[in-house]
C-alpha cells in the first residue's frame, strides 16, 4: 500500500527538480527524501527519476504516474475547496425574506457588505406579505426575514429588529404641512389616502374611532412609495412608514409627526430548530449595522423617549 507522504514528497521533488532542493525547500533531510522515493519506487514497481548531478528527471513511467497523482490531488484539492465553503458560506443559496419598507435600501446595503466580505455568495431576495414570510421561515423555505409581527406561527426564532412610528405625508402647501406634530383632530375633515389591509391600517382606523371620529379616506394604496405619490399629487393625505418616505424624499411631501403614535415594529426571524449558518450570521450582524447606521443618518426615526437599538450582538461579517 502506498504511503500518502510518499506521494507529497514524489510531488515535492516534481515541483522543485531534484531530490536534494526538495529537501531544503521542505526543511527535511535529503536522506529521508531519497529513501521514501525509492520506497515509492519499490511499491510501484518501476523506476520514478533518473538521478543525475543534484537532479531528478522523470522517466516515462514516472511522468504517465505524476498525471494519475496531479487528477487525484485535484480531487482533493476540490473536496478541501467544498469543506472550506461549506465552513465559511454554508450550504447552499442564502434566501431572505423582506418586507417591502426595507427591502429597496437597508437590505441591499446589508447584502452588499456580505458580498465584500464573501463574493461568491448567492443570495435570493424575496418580498412577499408578511404571512407568507412567516410561512417561509417556519418551513425552511426562507432561511431569514424581516417582517411585521404575527402570532400563531411554531417553530421561528423572533427578535424584535427595528420599531418607528408612522408619519403624515402631506402635499407641502397644504396648512398642516405648517404644524410640527398633525393629530387626529387636525384630519377630521380631511381627505384621507388609506394603506393595505394591515397593521398600520387597523392601528390607523383604531385611533380614529376611540376618538369618535369618522375618518374620510377616498384613497388607498398597498405601498409607502405609492401612497406618497397620491399625496405628492394632492389628492390627500396619508399615513405611512417613515423608512422608505425619508430615504427616497419627493420635494413635494413633508412628513410630520402623528399623535398619538402608531408604532411600525419590525422582526427578524429565522427558523428555531436549527442554529443559523455561518451566511445568516453574517447577513443578521450586516442587517444590525446597517440599521443602526440608518438611525443615526435619520435621527427623527427614533421619537423622543424611545431608546436606541442595542449594537450588534452577532458576529462581524
Amino acid at each position: 500500500m502506498m504511503n500518502p507522504a510518499h506521494l507529497d514528497l514524489f510531488r515535492a521533488v516534481l515541483r522543485h527538480g531534484g531530490m536534494t532542493r526538495a529537501a531544503v525547500a521542505l526543511g527535511i533531510g535529503q536522506p529521508h527524501v531519497s529513501r521514501a522515493i525509492a520506497q515509492l519506487e519499490a511499491d510501484l514497481g518501476f523506476p520514478l527519476f533518473v538521478r543525475g548531478h543534484g537532479s531528478a528527471v522523470p522517466t516515462r513511467e514516472g511522468e504517465a504516474f505524476a498525471r494519475e497523482v496531479a487528477r487525484t490531488y485535484a480531487g482533493l484539492d476540490h473536496l478541501r475547496l467544498a469543506a472550506r465553503q461549506i465552513r465559511e458560506l454554508g450550504t447552499g443559496p442564502l434566501r431572505v425574506a423582506c418586507q417591502p419598507s426595507l427591502a429597496s435600501r437597508l437590505l441591499p446595503r446589508a447584502i452588499r457588505c456580505l458580498y465584500e466580505a464573501c463574493s461568491t455568495v448567492h443570495v435570493a431576495v424575496h418580498v412577499p406579505d408578511p404571512d407568507t414570510i412567516w410561512s417561509w421561515v417556519a418551513t425552511g423555505q426562507c432561511d431569514l426575514g424581516l417582517v411585521r409581527p404575527r402570532s400563531g406561527h411554531a417553530g421561528v426564532a423572533s427578535e424584535p429588529f427595528l420599531t418607528v412610528d408612522a408619519v403624515c405625508a402631506l402635499p407641502r402647501r397644504h396648512p398642516l404641512a405648517r404644524r410640527t406634530v398633525v393629530t387626529l383632530q387636525d384630519l377630521a375633515e380631511e381627505t384621507l389616502i388609506g394603506g393595505a389591509p394591515g397593521v398600520l391600517q387597523q392601528d390607523v382606523e383604531a385611533a380614529f374611532a376611540a376618538a369618535g371620529i369618522v375618518p374620510r379616506f377616498a384613497l388607498a394604496a398597498q405601498y409607502t412609495a405609492a401612497r406618497c405619490g397620491l399625496v405628492a399629487e394632492g389628492l390627500g393625505i396619508a399615513f405611512v412608514d417613515p423608512i422608505p418616505a425619508c430615504e427616497r424624499p419627493d420635494p413635494s411631501v413633508v412628513l410630520r409627526p402623528f399623535r398619538p403614535s402608531l408604532p411600525l415594529e419590525t422582526r427578524m426571524i429565522r427558523a428555531a430548530e436549527r442554529p443559523p449558518g455561518p451566511l445568516v450570521e453574517r447577513l443578521m450582524s450586516a442587517l444590525l449595522a446597517e440599521r443602526d447606521a440608518l438611525l443615526l443618518r435619520i435621527p427623527s426615526l427614533v421619537p423622543a423617549g424611545r431608546a436606541r437599538p442595542s449594537r450588534a450582538r452577532h458576529p462581524s461579517a
